[in-house]
């Protein structure tokens, strides 16, 4: 049994920033993290490979995404050190001070918050992408804003990106990595400058976008934390003497690792946080005293894409950062309906497999290798596409709870989710409306998902709640400063926490409420 400090489970927003700070403390810290510890040449969309995550079969199958699906709704995570921060879009933006009317524990607003916003700006480097870089997506939101007479709801977006100021588009090659400008960050780090390539949500292969593993995870190494990838948390245990007793398999070993702590933070995002913690009161038995309220008042955050099209004019949804503008109604000024319209950007992962295949020297000097190359470079797959997207202030609507498949009772039990469209329909309907209404003001033709109109389907990459923060066990399952109830020195600091939608993308709030919480312990 090997004896620490704090462990820490999960290595995204709410983990990075605890290992950091308490690392900084002085606190002997050893993070756990499922996924693997990804080097750009890994990279799916330059390796072609390891695409996904198996939650069944981890030790065979640790990819870069984990998909789960759910019937009405499905989630996806990211899977490695960084977390969730590796396949986001990069979106660094501060919740709307309204967001903390309700539903948060009376510590909590935005007042509090906003120094932690400040800090984690700070942090993960945030910046907007330059008048003069532009992308054909944020000139057509601009366009469909003033022509809904929306224009002062229009912006362009912070984010974790590091841009070049003399980048163009329009120069020779420009999407080529070779443009980007080598340069060495806060934390030691060297990172590249953004060349519009469009692979964030794959792994940025010059690493412009400020992903954890190159700030606070790179700064929590330099004061002494260690990081295990590959290590997938099983049960934890309080003991009698105190602390904690952490059981993790070592995927890569195929062995199991057990620790001792005199803190845990389980950071293992949303839906990662609320089925351990589930496992170990329903299943395991190891934590009977948690809430009630555990798995309860979970939300998709609203999330929604509606795909048009566009005879006249080139999008190019493969170039450029993912997000790069939004159109903000938060406000409700909607008939009620709070969301938040951003463009959205698409991989192009035939160009990204074309390049890899002709720079192999099979092909690398043929004919046959030039043209791949060519193809990969100026490759426009749905050039005439505007993917729009976006988040809605839903209500949560989703429970999650263990269960057995009736047709395998003999295997352990799987996670459901109980999901009520219902409480997201006025929010979401509000958003894909909107969507048709902008699209129809500036010439295009939408394709609206029917696995919402027809089957009230979504897909969230932005899950929230589970673990509820609140005032009191009979609200939730964590307090205001992310410790669980009935269980001194146990925290929950991710999404999970989060209580109720933010209607927009929430790893900036994550971040700062892990900063408060990590200022709060001694």
């Amino acid at each position: 049994m090997e004896n620490v400090d704090v462990l820490v489970i999960g290595s995204g927003f709410g983990g990075a920033v605890m290992a950091c700070r308490l690392a900084e403390k002085g606190r002997k810290v050893v993070v756990l993290e499922r996924g693997r510890r990804w080097l750009p040449s890994d990279y799916p969309s330059v390796s072609q490979k390891n695409w996904f995550w198996d939650e069944a079969e981890p030790e065979k199958q640790n990819g870069w995404v984990d998909f789960r699906n759910f019937g009405d709704m499905s989630i996806a995570m990211g899977a490695g050190v960084g977390g969730g921060s590796l396949i986001y879009a990069n979106v660094s933006i501060e919740a709307k001070p309204e967001a903390f009317d309700h539903g948060w524990p009376q510590a909590i607003n935005y007042s509090t918050l906003k120094p932690y916003y400040d800090i984690t700006g700070v942090m993960l480097n945030v910046q907007t992408l330059p008048a003069s870089q532009w992308t054909p997506r944020t000139h057509l939101m601009k366009e469909a804003a003033d022509a809904v007479g929306a224009g002062d709801r229009f912006t362009v977006l912070p984010q974790a990106i590091t841009f070049d100021p003399d980048w163009r588009a329009e120069n020779d090659d420009s999407f080529d990595y070779r443009h980007s400008k080598m340069w060495v960050n806060a934390q030691g780090k060297q990172q590249g400058t953004c060349t519009h390539c469009g692979n964030c949500d794959l792994g940025c292969p010059v690493k412009a976008k400020n992903t954890l593993d190159l700030n606070y995870l790179a700064a929590a190494e330099s004061a002494g934390a260690q990081i295990r990838p590959l290590h997938h948390v099983r049960t934890i245990r309080p003991l009698a003497s105190g602390g904690f007793e952490v059981r993790a398999m070592d995927l890569d070993a195929r062995g199991w690792r057990v620790f001792k702590a005199n803190k845990v933070i389980v950071a293992a995002g949303s839906l990662g946080s609320t089925e351990l913690l589930l496992r170990c009161r329903d299943q395991y038995k190891t934590l009977p005293k948690l809430s009630r309220k555990l798995g309860h008042n979970w939300s998709s955050n609203g999330d929604f894409a509606t795909a048009a099209f566009y005879d006249d004019r080139q999008i190019s949804p493969t170039r450029g950062p993912t997000i790069t503008s939004a159109i903000d109604y938060l406000d409700g000024s909607d008939n009620g309906a709070r969301y938040f319209v951003e463009d959205g950007g698409l991989p192009d992962i035939l160009g990204s497999w074309l390049e890899r295949l002709g720079k192999q020297p099979r092909f690398s000097s043929t004919r046959l290798g030039a043209a791949m190359l060519k193809y990969g470079d100026s490759s426009n797959p749905f050039g005439k596409m505007m993917p729009w997207f976006g988040q809605a202030m839903d209500e949560p609507g989703g429970t999650f709870s263990l269960g057995r498949r009736w047709y395998w009772p003999w295997k352990r039990e799987h996670l459901k989710l109980r999901w009520d469209y219902r409480k997201a329909e006025k929010a979401v309907q509000g958003l894909a409306d909107r969507h048709l209404a902008l699209t129809a003001a500036t010439g295009g033709s939408p394709m609206a998902p029917v696995t919402w109109s027809w089957f009230k389907n979504l897909v969230t990459p932005h899950p929230l709640g589970g673990c509820n923060m609140a005032d009191s066990v009979e609200q939730g399952v964590v307090n205001h400063a992310g410790e669980v109830f009935n269980y001194p020195d146990l925290y929950v600091i991710d999404g999970a926490m989060v209580p109720r939608a933010l209607g927009l993308n929430p790893s900036r709030t994550i971040a700062a409420l892990a900063e408060y919480c990590a200022a709060q312990m001694d």
